[in-house]
């Protein structure tokens, strides 16, 4: 049909339309309202013909609209009725299942098999133990800081990462918070900062210092020491410091929150402008090296009143993660925990060029960060944290045998809230009240329904990794290791990840045995540079 329509047959059938609809009406006169359904489609038509800015509209008037109908709803038809269960778009039908499912407590098992291909290569489990253990009684408590801060925190293994207020809604927040008070979890404030709807949900709060420093910045956007050492000494519910290098979803780019999103309250809370992108530096203007980062983090630390402090990144330049250890080793000062972000990661708006081609993935940067801190002799006193694509156990446990500590997850928490994946987050548009500051939007989100689903998926999801770890014949967390996990190769052998990984050997950097490789880049990182 569209091959053959032209502004001529428009015309025409314009014409005829007119024509017909005038002798029916003459008539008879209660046809006259047919007049309402072809006026709309005339006037349209002669609007499409003589604007300039669209080709398809002005080429094919009326009928052109169609086109954009059409791409107005693709993601939908793609969601709902193309894509299988295992598509990987971001987060396939079944993971984000399973996650509804848990959070709402109903049935989420699997029928008639797997829909996997076992055979394909990469495929990863778990190996099982032909004496299986119970995990009734298993402590999943990671304590960060111990030994060097004076208020440590007992963290949980599933936690919400970075989230801020303003990228999603108030009520979203207030479920997020209110779920992790409930299940004993933590919850990673965003760089947007301390909100009061973070505070009133009476969760344990990661406050995270990004680069835009909200909450505790000068007029001029510079760090204030004094707003921050107040704000975290007086608020008992902050039980970390999070400083935030890079994320995954935009590593090397600010944070960005679109105006139509920046409220009048949020630019209060912020202190930035309304109407504007708010969009913080690429960079931190608090430190310019790697030294000078192990300082910053000495100085929050004591600013704060001994609570553990860390940071975030998604791994860029190894030379300069190696740096970043260098001057560990040399100042004596360490943070408390790493979280490692992939680039698989991000909640929110994020150019297409640093979304898709920005960044290593995160079981890359989990297996070089650790084996650097191992072979620099720190390991130990510092906790790594995996961010990205979280939504089961066996995610959980493949992580943990990779080298982390405990985990975060933002995407599966949205879904726990309600979120269908419109991807609409960086719109304000968000149809269920999740990523937007459309207060109509965001009232349709039931905070105390919400929240007890955000503690439920985390309960079960935790409930799930143990089971595994039972299932592997394990009876504590410490025990598990990359050995337990396997993997299909391209050369289809079946391999155990430490046979696939290198693994350094404690201070190897330091005393010089580690491989050529990881050597040279250990002896050519400068910490008085990135």
């Amino acid at each position: 049909m569209i091959e053959i329509w032209s502004r001529g047959i428009f015309i025409v059938v314009s014409v005829i339309l007119i024509i017909v609809t005038g002798a029916l009406g003459a008539i008879s006169p209660s046809l006259w309202w047919l007049y309402i359904l072809v006026a709309p489609f005339v006037i349209i038509g002669v609007v499409d013909m003589v604007q300039t800015r669209r080709a398809v509209l002005r080429n094919f008037p009326a009928l052109g609209h169609f086109r954009y109908l059409l791409e107005s709803i693709r993601p939908e038809i793609q969601q709902y009725f193309i894509e299988s269960e295992e598509d990987e778009i971001p987060f396939s039908r079944a993971k984000r299942s399973v996650v509804y499912q848990r959070a709402k407590r109903s049935l989420d098992t699997l029928p008639f098999g797997t829909l996997r291909d076992v055979n394909k290569v990469g495929y990863e489990w778990i190996t099982h133990s032909m004496k299986p253990a119970k995990l009734d009684h298993c402590n999943c408590r990671v304590t960060i800081g111990e030994g060097v801060c004076k208020q440590p925190y007992d963290a949980a293994l599933l936690n919400i990462s970075a989230m801020s207020y303003g990228a999603l809604s108030k009520n979203a927040i207030l479920a997020l918070s209110k779920g992790a008070k409930s299940g004993g979890f933590y919850h990673n404030t965003g760089e947007g900062g301390l909100s009061p709807y973070h505070l009133e949900g009476g969760a344990d709060l990661v406050w995270q210092v990004g680069t835009g420093y909200f909450g505790c910045r000068k007029p001029d956007g510079a760090f204030c020491p004094d707003t921050f050492k107040q704000k975290a000494t007086s608020t008992p519910s902050v039980k970390m410091i999070e400083i935030k290098i890079s994320q995954g979803a935009k590593p090397g780019h600010g944070g960005i929150l679109p105006a139509a999103k920046v409220s009048k309250e949020i630019s209060e809370i912020r202190g930035v402008p309304m109407g504007k992108d708010v969009i913080s530096p690429p960079g931190h203007s608090a430190f310019d090296t790697p030294e000078e980062l192990m300082e910053f983090v000495a100085k929050l630390r004591e600013l704060s009143g001994g609570k553990p402090v860390g940071f975030k990144m998604c791994l860029g330049y190894e030379r300069e993660l190696m740096a970043t250890v260098k001057a560990m080793v040399k100042t004596g000062i360490t943070p408390d925990f790493i979280t490692i972000d992939g680039a698989e990661g991000g909640t929110g708006a994020a150019p297409l060029e640093f979304s898709n081609s920005v960044g290593s993935p995160l079981n890359y940067g989990i297996r070089f960060i650790h084996n650097a801190l191992v072979g620099a002799g720190v390991r130990k006193k510092i906790k790594i944290i995996a961010a990205g694509k979280i939504t089961t156990g066996y995610h959980i446990v493949s992580k943990l045998a990779s080298g982390v500590d405990l985990c975060n997850a933002a995407r599966s928490m949205m879904f726990a809230l309600g979120c269908i994946q419109a991807r609409q987050c960086n719109t304000n548009h968000c149809p269920v009240g999740v990523a937007t500051q459309d207060p109509k939007l965001g009232k349709g989100l039931d905070i105390d329904d919400k929240a007890r689903r955000v503690a439920n998926f985390q309960a079960l999801t935790v409930e799930s990794a143990l089971d595994l770890l039972g299932a592997a014949g394990l009876k504590d967390l410490r025990d598990l290791s990359p050995s337990h996990i396997r993997k299909r190769t391209v050369t289809g052998e079946v391999r155990g990840l430490n046979e696939i990984h290198v693994t350094l050997e404690e201070g190897s950097l330091v005393n010089g045995t580690a491989p050529e490789r990881m050597a040279l880049m250990w002896e050519e990182a400068a910490t008085d540079h990135f």
